[in-house]
């Protein structure tokens, strides 16, 4: 849906809204494209009060599972703690195909160990090897 690139020490869950900004799914016939999609499915990195309340705002149900921590300190509250957000376990099993689409990039060689200099070679190498993967998967 989209790709946003960063410096490589810079935490994946603070590139989330500009993920967001980029999505342009096109409609089918006419009409603007979707810039919204129905739900994020994320890992414990994404598991912040910051995150929640931005796909609040953005009318996107959120799939992320609690840390360990904000379980503890909402228990160690009691009844100020609030009640727990709302988790998806049978929509989380699907989070996999990010992860196995992760380790298929990787398997290209220019993308696993970045030898482009320039943001936007890399990217391009990126979209290059995802369309790869696309149509290897329309053949089977």
């Amino acid at each position: 849906m989209s790709i946003v690139l960063s410096t490589g020490n810079t935490a994946d869950c603070t590139m989330l809204p500009d993920v967001l900004d980029a999505i342009r799914v096109p409609r089918v016939g006419t009409g603007r494209p979707r810039t919204r999609p129905d739900r994020v499915v994320a890992d414990k990195a994404y598991s912040s009060r910051k995150i929640r309340r931005l796909l609040r705002r953005r009318r996107i149900k959120a799939t992320i599972p609690e840390r360990r921590d904000q379980i503890a300190g909402r228990a160690r509250r009691a009844s100020r703690g609030g009640r727990p957000p709302v988790f998806d376990k049978a929509a989380y099993k699907g989070r996999n195909v990010v992860e196995r689409c992760f380790a298929k990039l990787k398997q290209f060689r220019a993308v696993a160990t970045r030898f482009d200099k320039l943001a936007k070679r890399y990217r391009a190498g990126v979209i290059l090897a995802s369309l790869i993967l696309w149509l290897r998967a329309e053949e089977q």
